[in-house]
């Protein structure tokens, strides 16, 4: 007997994405799911884009499928292997829809219609684009990733000239996110300026880290960006979000993504 899908707050409704406020060109589109419009039961209900994390396989195609369809992507989205690594991937047109075999956390791509994704539970998704949507990037940025230098890396692939800007989509607030003492001394150890997105928590070397605020400070430490976002809390705002650290290890996956559309790139002479 064939697996039967549960349709949980089926109805697919685009206007349910959170879209980046950015200045950039407008082919640049993007946006972040929640948990609105899809077909996974609980626990991941209901939009769960994750392969990874116990849900029905079936279900997850379809939620993947509703976004592509729903939302007119023009390719289907370059899923990476995340590992909360520093390795970012440059998708080429002849790699749009072929996903790494090692683990990868950021890609790059000048090419239009390629769609770049990254899932998130809590960590930080990173999108970056030049002025004229010429080439963009997405970035899962966890606090072991953002540590290491991964936004650093994203923003290597770019135009040294070009005039870049960065969105924060939504991740774990500064006053829900409690980290140990070695995270703390991770960050200092990179740039000692981070020591002012730790704030003692009620125990003995515990802090509450604020990943939006080390983001903020990775993306300006080497060049001139423009950055946005940082609004929402994935572990208070249950409704809207997945939380790895509130759900645990059946939390299901948002996805962010970002993409160059070709149909609406202005024609040259124009």
């Amino acid at each position: 007997m064939g697996t039967v899908l549960i349709r949980v707050n089926c109805e697919f409704d685009q206007s349910r994405m959170i879209r980046p406020d950015w200045q950039v060109a407008t082919h640049v589109k993007a946006f972040s799911t929640t948990r609105f419009g899809g077909v996974s039961a609980a626990p991941f209900d209901a939009l769960n884009l994750g392969l990874h994390v116990g849900d029905d396989e079936q279900a997850v195609q379809e939620n993947r499928k509703r976004v592509q369809h729903g939302c007119a992507l023009p390719s289907a989205p370059v899923w990476l292997n995340q590992t909360h690594g520093t390795t970012v991937y440059s998708v080429g047109s002849e790699t749009m829809s072929a996903m790494p075999e090692h683990g990868v956390d950021g890609s790059w791509t000048d090419q239009p219609d390629a769609v770049l994704a990254v899932m998130t539970a809590d960590c930080l998704p990173v999108l970056i684009s030049d002025a004229a949507g010429t080439a963009v990037a997405a970035v899962h940025a966890g606090w072991r990733g953002l540590a290491a230098g991964i936004l650093e890396n994203t923003l290597a692939q770019f135009d040294t000239n070009a005039s870049l800007h960065a969105w924060l989509g939504p991740a774990i607030g500064p006053s829900a996110f409690e980290v140990g003492e070695e995270v703390r001394v991770a960050f200092m150890q990179r740039q000692s300026s981070h020591a002012s997105a730790f704030t003692p928590a009620g125990s003995e070397g515990k802090y509450w880290a604020d990943l939006y605020a080390l983001a903020r400070a990775e993306l300006r430490q080497t060049r001139s960006i423009q950055v946005t976002g940082g609004d929402y809390c994935t572990y208070q705002q249950s409704g809207l979000f997945y939380s790895h650290r509130r759900d645990g290890v059946r939390s299901g996956r948002m996805a962010t993504l970002v993409w160059i559309d070709q149909s609406s790139v202005p024609k040259k002479g124009t």
